[in-house]
């Protein structure tokens, strides 16, 4: 199977793609537990919604594929682990892989795997151990054909934003995505930019490489509804976005607003709409 038969997994008829990360408890912080601590019923939730995938990690990948029938979303494997996102970085950091993730993946039935491509303020080893992770991972992906998604992720330093905070200076963003793209990204999740207007410089320098855009931390409905419209008319790919939906109180309902736009072109008002509708 080639990565593209994958990908045809992935991303729907219209190439575009609505992945919902549900794999924050891999990185061991309390906050990140907000809406999933029942993870069965907080994965059948969203495959309730239909979104185009789920993003999952080893121990938790079953409550998408254990559902029956030929319907469900496709899975995304997440295939490392960090310890940098707490309120107060520890004293030492990493980022580490699991093994053989590839073959993992592969009995999983996943359509892609995600790694990060991590860059904090003044954490070069971090950034060289991402880098590594990539570059054993890459061949791998290429052998068996497996699509792999790489994560640029620009942190604020700690002190000032402590505990996953984007960075969304884009001149800092422009050259970790390009970085992506080096290094063998079939598909990039991207940080949204302090201007969203200006993200087709962000999708212009991926070459060609289809861009996902993170969704960062929680927002209001009416944030996140107008920030998805304008980075899908700026020529994003699609969105991955995890707390703005699991930790929101109709999470069904706000999977289906944003696959709306991102599907269907919805306009933020019509998306809110949805969001309130209470069919």
């Amino acid at each position: 199977m080639t990565n593209s038969s994958r990908l045809n997994r992935l991303l729907a008829a219209d190439g575009r793609c609505f992945d919902v990360a549900i794999d924050h408890g891999f990185f061991n912080e309390r906050m990140f537990l907000n809406g999933i601590e029942d993870m069965r019923q907080a994965v059948a939730t969203i495959v309730d919604a239909q979104p185009d995938a789920v993003q999952l990690t080893v121990g938790t990948a079953r409550h998408l594929q254990d559902v029956p029938g030929k319907t469900k979303p496709s899975l995304v494997l997440r295939t490392d682990i960090a310890n940098v996102y707490g309120s107060a970085l520890p004293r030492s950091i990493w980022s580490r892989m699991i093994e053989h993730p590839v073959e993992q993946a592969l009995k999983l039935d996943a359509a892609c795997v995600v790694v990060n491509l991590l860059l904090l303020p003044d954490q070069p080893d971090l950034h060289a151990q991402c880098v590594e992770n990539i570059c054993r991972l890459k061949p791998a992906c290429e052998r068996y054909g497996m699509p792999l998604m790489i994560e640029p992720l620009v942190m604020q330093p700690n002190d000032q934003a402590g505990g996953y905070m984007v960075d969304g200076d884009i001149d800092k963003i422009l050259p970790l995505v390009r970085q992506a793209a080096e290094l063998g990204a079939d598909v990039i999740k991207a940080d949204p930019c302090d201007d969203v207007r200006e993200y087709h410089r962000v999708i212009a320098v991926a070459s060609g490489i289809p861009v996902l855009v993170r969704g960062g931390g929680r927002a209001s409905d009416e944030e996140i509804l107008a920030r998805t419209a304008e980075v899908m008319r700026q020529g994003a790919s699609g969105i991955v976005y995890g707390r703005n939906v699991v930790q929101h109180a109709r999470p069904a309902q706000m999977t289906r607003a944003l696959m709306a736009i991102v599907h269907e072109h919805a306009t933020a008002e019509q998306a809110l709409e949805l969001i309130h509708n209470k069919n």
